[in-house]
């Protein structure tokens, strides 16, 4: 019987040993738990923070005051107390709090948090100036970290951060101009979809297989090049998880009739350029030319030749096989996984809805939102964010209510552009924002 003791020994030692994890859960690991920036507060800055909002004593739900009035979303994963985006990192001596790829790259959708949809809610100006204010260092930021609730200027953070960097990631006490520009007012584009381009950002300049660029959030002034290069296999296995991200399907019911139809009106006018869907999707990776697209031009001016001069000659771009940074000429027209998903729209999020893109006379020119996610929020018939229609922000009102209104007159926010569906009939645009609803 000695074969048959052999065989459960070597089922039972089989079966206790866990199998390898894949890239992806490596990633997914490496991306929930690892802080790859130093500390910007102490812990302190957290609970303190409710001071800079004008009460006279803090709220009794803290951590959902501290979410809503910067426009974070609970993690769906340990981080302790901290909504996602904030968490614990080394601080000088101690323990302090940093941010991570989910500030920007966590949203929520009918109140549920979601890893890798753009966060559309997000106050970041807010969010950091207040932290060093309740930190006991409050900074004057150099530049303006957000123009509008929902946007950043993630182009801009690259530009200054770059500039204080020579080309192999060591620090230069020198700053080089490179054209710092903050009014591109970028929505976050959602991460799942990554997989089907070759080229990414909003202008298609960049290699999408670069493990590197998706790395430029990391120049902190502490972290060295070592630093750098020690972390670049775990984001090796992060790319790999964001490749395995897909896009969440729509929740609620769908005309099923009328989404048949509007496929069809998809395929005719819209697939040129966005690709098709299906068993055998397709996407061709078209960039639009500016002057044809006719979108805000902020975007793809303000990232300019000195930026990516400096950027080729960079640790950035030294990736085996890889091209370096390109210069287009104009915006790339995106895949649409989950398009439902990622209200608001176009580049700089001025239009709230896709009935919206679809039409540009239905486009608001002033307006302002909940920023909360719930179903009650989301807009079911225009696809989107419910919007109400206001004057022009007040120069007065402080910048914590001023953000909250988008005016699309200001630079970097326009909403022109895109007019494709203008030709469209009422019945016809119906149709596709339907069928948008299956992607």
């Amino acid at each position: 019987m000695r074969w048959l003791g052999t065989i459960l020994t070597l089922w039972l030692g089989g079966s206790l040993v866990a199998a390898e994890p894949t890239a992806a859960l490596r990633g997914q690991k490496a991306l929930e738990g690892t802080a790859f920036v130093r500390a910007f507060w102490p812990t302190s800055a957290y609970d303190n923070a409710w001071k800079q909002w004008g009460l006279k004593e803090k709220p009794a739900d803290y951590r959902a005051a501290f979410a809503e009035r910067y426009g974070l979303h609970a993690a769906p994963f340990d981080n302790g107390k901290y909504p996602m985006g904030l968490r614990k990192a080394d601080y000088l001596f101690s323990q302090g709090l940093s941010i991570d790829c989910m500030t920007c790259h966590g949203g929520s959708l009918f109140g549920k948090s979601v890893v890798g949809l753009g966060n559309s809610t997000l106050d970041i100006e807010s969010f950091f100036g207040e932290m060093y204010a309740a930190s006991g260092t409050p900074a004057k930021l150099p530049f303006h970290s957000s123009n509008a609730r929902g946007t950043n200027e993630a182009g801009a953070f690259s530009v200054y951060l770059l500039g204080y960097r020579n080309d192999d990631l060591t620090l230069s006490f020198t700053p080089r101009d490179l054209d710092l520009r903050d009014d591109s007012c970028e929505d976050v584009p959602a991460w799942w979809l990554l997989k089907k381009k070759s080229t990414m950002y909003y202008t298609g300049a960049t290699d999408s297989r670069s493990v590197r660029s998706i790395m430029q959030f990391m120049m902190h002034p502490l972290n060295t090049p070592r630093d750098f290069a020690n972390a670049e296999p775990a984001f090796k296995d992060i790319q790999a998880y964001l490749l395995s991200l897909e896009a969440p399907k729509y929740p609620l019911p769908v005309d099923k009739a009328l989404a048949t139809t509007g496929q069809a009106v998809f395929a005719e006018n819209c697939a040129k350029c966005h690709g098709t869907y299906g068993d055998t999707p397709t996407y061709p990776n078209k960039v639009i030319p500016l002057a044809k697209i006719g979108t805000d031009p902020k975007r793809f001016e303000n990232i300019t030749p000195a930026f990516g001069k400096a950027y080729n000659a960079s640790w950035f771009a030294q990736e085996p096989g890889l091209k370096p940074l390109r210069e287009t000429d104009g915006y790339q027209a995106p895949p649409l996984d989950g398009v439902w998903a990622t209200a608001p729209y176009f580049h700089n999020g001025s239009v709230p809805t896709l009935d919206g893109v679809l039409n540009s006379a239905a486009r608001p020119k002033v307006f302002t939102r909940s920023f909360r996610t719930a179903e009650a929020d989301y807009d079911t018939t225009k696809v989107g964010w419910k919007v109400t229609e206001v004057p022009p922000a007040d120069a007065k009102l402080p910048g914590h209510e001023r953000r909250k209104v988008y005016d699309t007159t200001q630079p970097g926010r326009s909403n022109a552009g895109h007019t494709y569906g203008d030709d469209l009939t009422a019945d016809e645009r119906r149709a596709v924002v339907e069928y948008l609803k299956t992607l």
